[in-house]
């Protein structure tokens, strides 16, 4: 690094910029410190969460869980997941719709009431 004579206003200048574009080493330290004391915090509680889920599953394990029940279980997630592609299906076609719809020639110009909130209720 080269040493330059230069004049006083200026060199404040420059540090003063140097000063707002990087942080300072106390503040480093600062910011170092309270990193740490997060990742501390975070490893309780992390520790106190598996506590807590070793506690349930072993609650769980005493209780069990009856063949009936897992296949009701069973029925009720099969049955959500075809509504939802069914649904996912009622809302295509609603798109496409609307899409043809606009392309009606005369087709309603500005959107009703209905179309606006997403169609009838």
């Amino acid at each position: 690094m080269k040493h330059a004579l230069m004049p006083a206003p200026l060199r404040r200048a420059v540090r003063g910029w140097f000063d707002s574009r990087y942080i300072s080493l106390a503040d480093h330290r600062r910011d170092i410190k309270d990193a740490l004391w997060e990742v501390q915090t975070l490893g309780r509680e992390v520790t106190a969460l598996r506590a807590e889920v070793d506690r349930l599953r072993a609650q769980v394990a005493k209780v069990g869980v009856d063949q009936a029940r897992a296949g009701r279980w069973d029925d009720a997630h099969r049955l959500a997941q075809e509504t939802a592609v069914a649904m996912d299906g009622v809302l295509q076609n609603e798109v496409l719709l609307w899409q043809a719809v606009d392309r009606l020639p005369g087709g309603a110009a500005s959107p009703g009431p209905e179309r606006s909130s997403g169609g009838p209720a």
